[in-house]
């Protein structure tokens, strides 16, 4: 499908949608974007080309294929199913693509109403954060049906390195659950672990030459060791993002009967990062409720 000039609509340009939608234009379809507060598309326009809509279903009109990456279930539900939504703009036969992270039980709405409507969907959350948007390495867990994951593989191509078909529709966003759950027991037990190292009155630095290759080397570890030893913590992924996706995870955990005590006991902390001022800084920044 991707091998085809498409007619693309973008809804929601933030941090993680504006570079997606970039490399769609730079694999060669024409892009209409969408974003609620308009001068971040316009931004968004000026550096890449492509139109601007005024709503949703202005952005899907005519559409060949409809992508969003928006902020939570209710945006989400907003800009598909609200007055000036998307899906009833879209032709028949016409792809949708999520990507924002969501309850799984928003996904599994939005693939009932979108078969209603004689549209393919899926639900793709993704991971990488910023730098993998900008870079176009993200990771993308998918949900839906065989033949709507086969229409939309080739596009998510432009941005995506990994892409899975997980299962039925919501098996995305429940995977992406599981992403945030490892990470959030990784990132508890580096800042741990790197506290206990400097409270040792160890260099860090050795430290890391010596630990980081063998069992306890993590994604984490290789990457904001360093930066967390020097309360450096711009990296991306914000706090209060990680608090909203740990959420989604407890509730289904409430929903499928799984027990999370880590996820929760980590929620908590995040939630006192938040209380100090720290919501905007990267996860990384947990290590901060821990004295030196």
């Amino acid at each position: 499908m991707s091998e085809q000039k498409l007619r693309i609509s973008f809804i929601g340009t933030g941090v993680m949608g504006g570079p997606m939608a970039g490399h769609l234009v730079k694999a060669g379809h024409d892009l209409t974007v969408y974003n609620r507060t308009r001068a971040k598309a316009d931004a968004w326009v000026r550096d890449y080309g492509g139109a601007v809509a005024a709503t949703p279903a202005e952005a899907a009109k005519d559409a060949d294929v409809v992508l969003s990456c928006v902020g939570n279930d209710d945006d989400l539900a907003q800009v598909t199913l609200g007055r000036d939504g998307a899906f009833k703009a879209m032709a028949k036969g016409a792809l949708f693509i999520d990507h924002t992270t969501v309850s799984a039980r928003i996904a599994r709405q939005l693939s009932v109403e979108a078969e209603g409507l004689g549209l393919l969907s899926v639900d793709a959350p993704v991971s990488g954060g910023e730098s993998g948007a900008q870079a176009g390495t993200l990771s993308a867990m998918c949900g839906g049906t065989k033949a709507a994951f086969d229409a939309a593989e080739p596009i998510m191509r432009a941005y995506a390195a990994r892409i899975t078909h997980i299962g039925g529709p919501g098996a995305g966003q429940t995977t992406k659950m599981v992403n945030q759950i490892a990470i959030a027991g990784v990132v508890e037990g580096l800042s741990e672990a790197l506290r206990f190292a400097q409270a040792s009155k160890l260099d860090t630095d050795k430290v890391f030459e010596a630990v980081s290759g063998g069992a306890a080397a993590s994604w984490q570890m290789l990457n904001r060791w360093g930066t967390m030893a020097k309360d450096e913590f711009d990296f991306g992924f914000a706090v209060d993002w990680m608090r909203k996706d740990l959420g989604l995870a407890l509730d289904e955990a409430r929903v499928n009967g799984a027990t999370l005590p880590v996820a929760s006991l980590v929620d908590q902390f995040y939630a006192e990062v938040q209380k100090a001022g720290g919501g905007r800084k990267d996860t990384s920044s947990l290590v901060t409720r821990l004295p030196k």
